[in-house]
């Protein structure tokens, strides 16, 4: 959501998937990435025991069309977790594979084409659309745009859930669970509404708002000239005309 002021969502939303990595003699952990997240060169550390990752590798765009991402992801010597995609000198690294459900500005996803999510969460969605006077195409729009419909979505800024809740926001909005799909939904529609009236009704600036922050487009009057911003409205006006179309059907 509102990643580059109060929500804090420094860049694009990004709907992540996760995909589960295995480790050696531990438990698989859900883990997820999104390019709000610097991938910057590491500097060498202290050689150990080097864990082996297993992955399925099944080519550059997965069946979903998500495309795959290579990560070096180490410890370093302070205990920082570190997730690079240059390989790190030394032998002490995982190497994971991601789906990154559209994170770059330059996706290869064609969102005219994508699968819709037409049912799931129905019923939270429909109240939410009623409660909050928005077109129910507009909140799967932006469930879309932010998550892909995943309950446990998390972005390396911070941001939860299906519509990608920042806390502050989230408490903003009373959602004491991001991660519940019926507060996350809520909460989101909540503040989308919100963004809605502050412009006028205006889809472009509200979704220019929930990405980039109301601040940040106050400040430009307009869509601020950020490519993910950018990329991240037009990517919700495309998704919201084929759920219109979907759901009137």
């Amino acid at each position: 959501m509102d990643k580059m002021t109060s929500r804090s969502k420094v860049d694009s939303i990004k709907d992540p998937l996760s995909l589960t990595a295995g480790y050696v003699d531990e438990k698989p952990q859900p883990r997820t990435l999104t390019n709000d997240y610097p991938l910057k060169p590491s500097a060498s550390v202290p050689s150990k025991q080097r864990i082996k990752a297993s992955y399925s590798d099944n080519g550059i765009v997965s069946d979903l069309g998500v495309e795959k991402r290579k990560v070096y992801q180490y410890k370093q010597t302070n205990g920082v977790m570190v997730f690079s995609d240059v390989q790190p000198q030394g032998d002490d690294y995982q190497v994971l594979l991601y789906e990154c459900f559209a994170c770059r500005v330059d996706s290869v996803i064609d969102w005219y084409k994508i699968p819709l999510f037409t049912s799931p969460f129905a019923a939270d969605v429909a109240l939410a659309a009623r409660q909050y006077q928005l077109d129910p195409a507009l909140i799967r729009a932006v469930i879309h745009a932010e998550s892909a419909f995943k309950m446990g979505a998390l972005s390396k800024a911070g941001a939860k859930g299906l519509m990608q809740l920042m806390p502050a926001t989230a408490s903003d909005m009373g959602v004491d669970d991001p991660f519940n799909a019926q507060q996350n939904i809520r909460g989101g529609s909540r503040y989308l509404a919100q963004l809605l009236s502050q412009f006028n009704g205006d889809i472009d600036l509200a979704c220019a708002a929930y990405n980039a922050g109301p601040t940040t487009v106050m400040q430009y009057r307009g869509i601020p000239p950020y490519p993910e911003t950018q990329a991240y409205v037009k990517r919700v006006k495309i998704l919201l005309k084929r759920y219109q179309k979907a759901l009137a059907s």
